[in-house]
């Protein structure tokens, strides 16, 4: 348990907040390039359960459902990959099902596929 009476900084784990002299940071474990939005934060902790399993992913598993999120471009979309995230989470998923992966990290190179779709393709369409 953490003690908000304390005045230097205290570090909490994934779940709880950090301390700053009377100041409460909020901690939330994001990916590896994208920091997880309000909407999907909070759905992903309307159920203790499911922020359980996505504190238990790696930061490179939270990246990968980020970014297919992040991916969306209708609204309607959006909200569909935060629902379905929740529920692949309760299904023991630890990636986005059929999701080719981020094109935004920088610790290694897109694969082919990704180059000449995602990438390529897009730009192509723009």
């Amino acid at each position: 348990m953490l003690n908000p009476t304390h005045n230097a900084a205290q570090t909490g784990s994934a779940a709880e907040p950090l301390w700053f002299g009377g100041l409460v940071a909020d901690v939330f474990p994001h990916g590896t390039v994208h920091k997880a939005d309000d909407d999907l934060k909070a759905a992903l902790r309307s159920s203790p359960d499911v922020f359980a399993l996505w504190k238990g992913l790696t930061p490179l598993g939270r990246n990968e459902f980020i970014c297919w999120v992040e991916d969306a471009k209708r609204p309607a979309t959006r909200e569909k990959r935060i629902r379905r995230t929740c529920e692949e989470l309760t299904e023991g998923k630890k990636r986005p099902c059929c999701w080719a992966g981020c094109i935004h990290r920088t610790d290694k190179s897109p694969s082919r596929w990704q180059q000449a779709v995602l990438i390529d393709g897009k730009q192509e369409r723009s």
